[in-house]
């Protein structure tokens, strides 16, 4: 598998950027179930998985590698800084459009990769859980599939800060300058139920979502009511629970879980 690191001018961000990216190109002889012979996704045009970090995290691939080369997927892994994957209301801040537009342009253009949704999907812990759903819901002719890790749908939470508050991980100008006014962020795209709203009401596809949140994990309520709410939206969704926290241990486990679900 290749690994490549591709550092790029950003229009979006306005400034030089990079990302990561593995390609699944190399003939293993040594792994019958890996190389071309014996392996029936090998012998289909390869699909792109976008990988996206969390908060305080960077550009790093926790995929493993043998599902990458087995399923025949590269992956991009950019870096979204702390910004929920949103266009903030700074400049150099459109990290939402540089996902679902310039970095996707860049991958097609160079790669032949992500041409169409049914070969693009987007997958992301915590608050890159947060950004891989509602890019998805944002993008939807771009992304056929996403997948949310412990994802931070914290929106809510975000619409009932005032001038002055915040949380202990970060205070409210960080998420004012992420999530817009919070006083009007319920309405706002930069909410998922809200794109999920507009979607059906304009009689367009959505996503197919996946979700899996640990029963000790401090964003355990925040997914379920964002579950909860695709039920009473009639949207068809996978949604899991399971012992475990806020860690790798859990999202590891249900990376082994869902890659294949999703590129079976």
């Amino acid at each position: 598998m290749s690994d490549l690191t591709i550092r790029f001018f950003s229009n979006c961000l306005r400034r030089f950027t990079s990302f990561k990216m593995y390609l699944p190109n190399d003939v293993r002889e040594d792994l019958p179930m890996l190389s071309a012979n014996g392996n029936e996704y090998s012998k289909k045009h390869t699909r792109t998985l976008f990988l996206l970090h969390g908060y305080t995290g960077d550009a790093g691939n926790w995929i493993p590698e043998e599902l990458a080369e087995k399923y025949n997927f590269a992956i991009v892994i950019p870096t979204g800084e702390n910004s929920f994957w949103l266009d903030g209301i700074s400049t150099g801040h459109q990290f939402c459009k540089f996902l679902g537009e310039e970095l996707l342009g860049y991958v097609r253009r160079t790669f032949g990769l992500a041409m169409n949704k049914d070969e693009t999907y987007i997958c992301g812990m915590s608050m890159g859980g947060f950004g891989a759903i509602h890019t998805a819901l944002y993008y939807p002719e771009v992304f056929g599939k996403a997948v949310g890790l412990s994802s931070a749908l914290i929106v809510h939470e975000v619409a009932g800060m005032t001038e002055g508050s915040g949380n202990p991980i970060a205070n409210y100008a960080y998420y004012r300058e992420c999530f817009g006014d919070p006083a009007k962020v319920l309405e706002s795209d930069n909410n998922p139920e809200t794109l999920v709203k507009k979607l059906k009401a304009e009689g367009r596809p959505i996503p197919q979502i996946l979700m899996s949140c640990g029963t000790e994990d401090f964003l355990l309520e925040n997914n379920r009511q964002f579950h909860n709410f695709l039920e009473a939206e009639g949207v068809p969704h996978i949604y899991e629970e399971d012992a475990g926290t806020h860690d790798m241990v859990f999202w590891n486990k249900y990376v082994q879980k869902f890659i294949p679900v999703i590129f079976g």
